[in-house]
């Protein structure tokens, strides 16, 4: 069962991804105000995958730090949860891409 705390730092964390000037977010924010300048989907994507990248490396490193005695219990799961929320915000991105080339192809010609 999913605590109060835990609640709050996913959605804290959820707050930065969504953050238009961090993460994910200036990604899709760059792609979609610079449709015709150089960045691409595929360049979104890079970035999207990188942040997440970012994120679970961050994870590891509060990991390995509370284990040597270096870091609080509470940063640790911070850091934990915010790559969860990573993880799962670019899991439902891919699910939309997949869901929406499925219907393009069931399209009649």
């Amino acid at each position: 069962m999913t605590s109060p705390i835990g609640a709050a730092n996913a959605y804290a964390s959820l707050a930065k991804l969504t953050d238009p000037g961090a993460g994910i977010a200036s990604g899709l924010t760059k792609a979609a105000t610079g449709l015709g300048g150089t960045d691409s989907f595929g360049a979104m994507v890079k970035d999207a995958v990188s942040a997440v990248a970012q994120a679970g490396r961050t994870a590891d490193a509060q990991s390995q730090a509370a284990v040597n005695g270096k870091a609080n219990v509470v940063d640790v799961v911070t850091a934990v949860a915010e790559s969860e929320t990573a993880i799962e915000t670019l899991v439902s991105v891919r699910d939309k891409v997949i869901q929406a080339y499925e219907e393009i192809m069931r399209m009649p010609i």
